[in-house]
């Protein structure tokens, strides 16, 4: 986490956490989500605005993490937001070898070691890593594929609604916060 939030989180460590204004797609994208967009229907259907600004993008990444309860949170300063989340918290990025082995890399620049494979019912392929469980990014299936095809990735079938109760992840934070109420 940057210095600069740490330091805010003592000067202001009571400040109201913020749901639903910020989500995360399975290709990686950020998206912010105002009310109007909010209202309009929930993450992913309605996405909202693309996070475009490299810099942006670089302070998310360095101050995303997870509370106790399994939600994922970029901390703004002294706020937590909240994130949706489309399908996992790690969106993978892969890199093909000249060895035959793959490099597995977060959508935040973090190096993750494979753990296990999963594959969903619409064909999405999940990693688990040290990092946790990611979606692979629909770019880098090729190189996924012969992963697994190679036996260096087998692969277990799962239905996607197990997922996060089965890696520790919420979804929708604002949701379980809705249900909590």
């Amino acid at each position: 986490m940057d210095e600069i939030v740490k330091a805010a989180l003592k000067k202001w460590p009571n400040v109201p956490a913020c749901h639903g204004w910020l989500a995360l797609d399975a290709r990686g994208d950020w998206y912010m989500r105002d009310d109007r967009v909010q209202a309009a229907g929930p993450f992913p259907q309605v996405k909202g605005s693309r996070i475009t600004h490299d810099k942006l993008k670089e302070f998310i990444h360095r101050n995303y993490a997870a509370d106790e309860h399994g939600a994922w949170f970029f901390q703004n300063g002294p706020q937590r937001v909240y994130v949706e989340l489309e399908a996992a918290p790690w969106v993978w990025r892969l890199d093909a070898t000249p060895d035959g082995s793959v490099r597995i890399t977060a959508h935040t620049g973090a190096p993750a070691q494979f753990r296990s494979a999963w594959l969903d019912e619409h064909g999405r392929l999940f990693l688990d890593t040290d990092l946790g469980l990611g979606v692979v990014h629909t770019l880098d299936m090729e190189a996924a594929a012969q992963a697994v095809e190679s036996g260096r990735w087998p692969v277990t079938e799962v239905r996607f609604e197990e997922l996060p109760a089965r890696h520790g992840y919420v979804l929708s934070p604002q949701r379980a916060r809705q249900q909590q109420a």
